[in-house]
């Protein structure tokens, strides 16, 4: 970046929860990987004041009628990618001045895009904190000073900052890329405010699919009762969640086994541990579909996230994945095979 004059743009992918989900926002384990398929994009230019630039359609303020806005509003919420940017700006500017991290005094114009469905569980908002954030890290040049480990925090802040309920695990996939194991104990997480993430060989993944519909329920809806109950010490949910994180365990050994069977069985399991703790109508009729429509054909399936779009392994192979491309077309869901990102942690990042 010459003269501080360079624009810096960067990605940052849509998210699938392998296994695991939802145990990290409870001290449990997921798998979790970066997909290629959907991303959002931030573009940083340097300029005289700070700005940040509304997206055209994702931050619309003018409408053809006022029925135009109501029915905007019905479908997208109140709100774009504006407020995500600047509140990843006041918790990073926080985060170096409470760590004694220094930053220039220079300006930047910030704007975003993103091809990410909007309610299909597969982190969209956290998406483009994260691209945000890379590129802030960039533009002061300090990515040496911020450790990988603690990025996902300061874009989970930002989002907790505007009142979005979600965990760490999301962030983890996006900042590191690939095929993620994280363990969010208890240890670990009051010790160093974290969890411990590894990073897995991408080669070690059969052929997934992702299926989603065009018009998902909305994904916030689905912790509500459940994250109470376990506050409370519901016996139940607690017994469950910690099933439900000891998958990521066993599907971290069927995956360097290459135990593919096992696998299929794990994600089934996911999904009805998440059935049976959250009940059908917090699940929603139209995500529950994509799941029965994927087993249908024997597929293994499960939320990518907590709703909106499900994850599919088909463990008879080609033919089966045919039949599960039939099966979605002729229910009326979107189907496509995830392509996963590569890690994009190096020796040098962490």
């Amino acid at each position: 970046m010459e003269n501080g004059s360079a624009i810096i743009e960067h990605k940052a992918y849509a998210r699938v929860g392998l296994l695991g989900n939802p145990s990290d926002v409870y001290y449990g384990r997921t798998i979790s990987l970066g997909v290629s398929n959907f991303w959002a994009s931030v573009r940083l230019q340097p300029s005289n004041q700070l700005v940040i630039v509304p997206h055209p359609v994702h931050d619309l303020v003018h409408f053809n009628s006022l029925s135009h806005l109501v029915d905007r509003l019905k479908n997208e919420g109140y709100y774009g990618g504006v407020r995500l940017l600047m509140a990843i700006c006041k918790i990073f500017n926080n985060y170096c001045r409470d760590n004694k991290i220094d930053l220039h005094d220079r300006n930047f114009t910030l704007s975003y895009d993103t091809n990410i469905p909007r309610q299909t569980g597969l982190s969209g908002s956290s998406a483009i904190v994260c691209a945000a954030l890379s590129c802030l890290l960039d533009f002061y040049k300090v990515k040496h000073l911020i450790k990988v480990d603690i990025r996902p925090n300061l874009i989970l802040n930002a989002e907790k900052e505007l009142g979005i309920i979600a965990g760490l695990q999301d962030r983890v996939a996006q900042v590191y890329g690939g095929v993620v194991f994280m363990d969010f104990n208890k240890k670990s997480m009051d010790e160093l405010g974290h969890g411990v993430y590894t990073p897995l060989d991408i080669g070690l993944l059969p052929p997934l699919y992702l299926i989603y519909a065009e018009n998902p329920s909305d994904s916030g809806k689905v912790h509500s009762t459940v994250r109470q109950r376990w506050l409370d010490g519901d016996e139940f949910i607690k017994a469950s969640m910690e099933e439900v994180a000891n998958l990521a365990l066993e599907g971290h050994k069927a995956l360097t086994q290459k135990d593919h069977t096992k696998l299929a069985s794990l994600m089934n399991r996911n999904f009805d541990l998440r059935r049976r703790m959250f009940g059908d109508d917090a699940l929603g009729a139209l995500n529950i579909e994509m799941v029965e429509v994927a087993r249908r054909v024997g597929a293994a399936s499960k939320f990518t996230g907590s709703g909106g779009a499900v994850v599919a392994f088909c463990p008879d192979g080609p033919s089966q994945a045919k039949l599960l491309e039939d099966a979605c077309h002729k229910a009326g869901f979107i189907i496509q095979p995830i392509q996963v990102v590569p890690s994009r942690i190096t020796g040098t990042d962490s």
